[in-house]
């Protein structure tokens, strides 16, 4: 019974334990650490520890607490299914007269992915802040050291900390609005959408945009195609798919809007004929700050974050947004969103 009830306390830790003999034997785990380290199904018990993990920080952990009984705290990575990351505290215990150790495995993963996220969004933003920050302040500087009586001059600076300024709080509010929406407080009131209206209305906006550069805007969007969404966030996304599609594609190109139907989805799909992306980058291009070609992003103006806030915002009507391209053919967008309780699914 003792041993039962033992058995029952290690199943309940979520967290893996393994306890280890004299003889570095494993003589008792948990389920948590069969499913992290049991290769194809292999019983763990009274196999050698070096058998199931090969680490050389985690035996020399072992072997003091057995021969000194030191405990200590260490750090394995573990590579099964994938890469796992492990903090271990390695403690001397006593069991039927005899000196062996436990070792319970804390599996920071998630954490220390998500710590690297938070450096390189810090490294992202303060890079991406320091550009045009250094611009206002060299012209600035340019100004008060006489450029100011120049009229000519002084007109021609003023507009270039204007757009940098502008960029700037362009890229704030972009930071605010995703941390909005990842925090879970921006909220969609979904109503039955027509898609054409809101195609035509953004187009009118973007006009001017794609004038500049010959690019045609084509609105394939049945007129009676509805969707279940919120508006002002559909707007949003298809605004962010469609200025992009116009940014980088090529003068005289086309961007076309078009809605299709699967059982279940509406699909609005924004097309350019621009020089498309590479394949290595579209796993990619919806992360936070990602830019397949930075240089030209920057150019024309681009934060990094809109194709973020695309995802998630189709995420946050239960759908979700895809890409594909071809190079120096162009790049398709896709956002998929629930068909609606009143609309046929197929």
């Amino acid at each position: 019974m003792p041993q039962v009830i033992l058995q029952s306390l290690l199943d309940a830790s979520r967290e893996p334990i393994i306890a280890t003999d004299p003889t570095l034997r494993i003589i008792a785990t948990n389920e948590a650490a069969v499913r992290a380290f049991s290769r194809a199904n292999m019983e763990l018990r009274d196999r050698r520890l070096s058998e199931v993990i090969r680490d050389m920080r985690l035996h020399t952990s072992v072997q003091q607490a057995l021969l000194e009984g030191v405990s200590s705290d260490i750090k394995i990575d573990f590579t099964a299914a994938e890469l796992r990351h492990y903090d271990v505290h390695v403690s001397p215990i006593q069991l039927e007269g005899r000196q062996c150790s436990v070792s319970v495995f804390y599996d920071v993963t998630q954490i220390e992915r998500l710590e690297r996220v938070r450096q390189e969004f810090l490294s992202n933003i303060s890079h991406e802040l320091r550009t045009p920050l250094t611009s206002i302040m060299a012209f600035v500087e340019t100004l008060e050291d006489g450029a100011i009586d120049d009229p000519e001059s002084n007109r021609k600076f003023l507009g270039v900390i204007r757009r940098n300024a502008e960029r700037m709080h362009t890229l704030i509010s972009a930071i605010l609005e995703l941390s909005q929406i990842e925090s879970g407080k921006v909220y969609i009131d979904k109503q039955s959408i027509r898609v054409s209206k809101v195609v035509d209305d953004i187009f009118q906006d973007l006009a001017r945009n794609a004038d500049e550069r010959s690019i045609g805007l084509i609105n394939d969007v049945p007129a009676d195609a509805r969707v279940e969404a919120d508006v002002s966030r559909l707007e949003q996304m298809l605004t962010n798919l469609i200025d992009n599609a116009i940014k980088f594609n090529r003068d005289a190109g086309s961007v076309t809007v078009e809605y299709s139907r699967r059982p279940g989805m509406d699909l609005i799909s924004v097309t350019d004929t621009g020089e498309g992306i590479l394949a290595a980058h579209l796993p990619r291009v919806f992360e936070r700050f990602y830019r397949a070609d930075r240089s030209r992003s920057r150019d024309i103006g681009g934060t990094g974050l809109g194709l973020a806030i695309v995802k998630h915002l189709a995420r946050l009507h239960g759908g979700d947004v895809s890409v594909s391209s071809e190079l120096s053919r162009g790049t398709r967008f896709v956002i998929e969103l629930p068909t609606g309780p009143d609309q046929p699914s197929s």
